[in-house]
């Protein structure tokens, strides 16, 4: 990738870095030089590439390993996305700069593609870790791809992730956070920020550096365990920050089918397995999740 930095961009009011204080942006240069070691070598990622704006990072990274103009370790993040997307073509919107909106081309090459399923669930572990010891805010995982913060006593959704495949090789995995979103901006009540949680920072290059480097953790211990969820820790890890887990929900599946139950574990192969009334374990692998009860109630 060639790397336009929004830092050095013109198409702001005035072509002035810093015409909005409570929102500066990105510093590509300085994130290159804290990510990417060694010319990329010793370490996952081999460019950060940070735009102005773009339609959706996960689209652009498709196109860009498709083209054989991406490498693993790949980042391209956007300062403001106008056509970014969630699961089940969901649109995500927010004012530019108002969070984190990137995507990662990943090539687990050793691990059997039948557990490449893990890879959504092993980066919401990994954002979580990355936005606790950066932010300190503490990030719960709704099954199977929403990041949630408490604010005011409230469980909203402040981030979520996307996965794709990009070609035989390849997945991009795109994670979307909100950080300085206010409660004015919210495109919906059930939304929030980590900023609204009460985050110990806002700095988005702290933020972004130490989310990338949980994910390359995460990311090289479930590779070396040819992508095992148990032996790598992943498993345990995600049912430990999973608020899905000890609740009855309802899942919406494709075909307009539901399953009503307690969630009561997550699988080997990553699946929610539910416990129905009628006394069969279901284990769901795709579908929408409604929290209908909290835990233990």
């Amino acid at each position: 990738m060639t790397p336009r930095d929004a830092s050095d961009a013109n198409d702001k009011p005035n072509g002035n870095r810093w015409s909005d204080l409570d929102r500066p942006p990105l510093n590509g240069a300085a994130l290159r030089r804290a990510l990417v070691r060694d010319g990329g070598h010793g370490g996952l990622w081999c460019d950060v590439e940070v735009v102005e704006r773009t339609g959706s990072t996960n689209s652009d990274l498709v196109a860009l390993a498709a083209e054989g103009k991406a490498s693993e370790g790949a980042v391209l993040v956007a300062e403001e996305q106008n056509a970014g997307r969630g699961r089940l073509d969901r649109q995500w919107t927010a004012p530019a700069r108002s969070g984190l909106f990137f995507s990662v081309l990943l090539k687990p090459a050793e691990v059997p593609v039948q557990r490449w399923g893990w890879l959504p669930l092993l980066t919401g572990v990994a954002v979580a870790a990355g936005l606790s010891r950066s932010a300190g805010v503490d990030t719960a995982l709704k099954w199977p791809n929403d990041l949630l913060v408490t604010v005011n006593g409230e469980e909203r959704k402040a981030g979520g992730i996307l996965a794709e495949r990009a070609g035989d090789d390849a997945v991009v995995v795109g994670i979307g956070i909100n950080v300085t979103l206010r409660e004015d901006e919210l495109p919906v009540p059930a939304a929030g920020s980590l900023a609204l949680a009460g985050a110990t920072t806002t700095d988005r290059d702290t933020v972004l550096r130490t989310v990338l480097r949980s994910l390359e953790e995460w990311y090289g211990r479930w590779r070396e365990a040819g992508g095992d969820p148990a032996a790598s820790g992943l498993q345990e890890a995600y049912a430990a920050g999973c608020a899905t887990l000890g609740r009855v929900v309802r899942a919406e599946l494709p075909g307009d089918r539901s399953i009503t139950g307690e969630a009561v574990a997550i699988d080997g192969d990553g699946r929610l397995v539910l416990a129905t009334e009628e006394g069969v374990q279901e284990p769901v692998g795709a579908g929408d999740i409604v929290h209908l009860r909290p835990a233990g109630s």
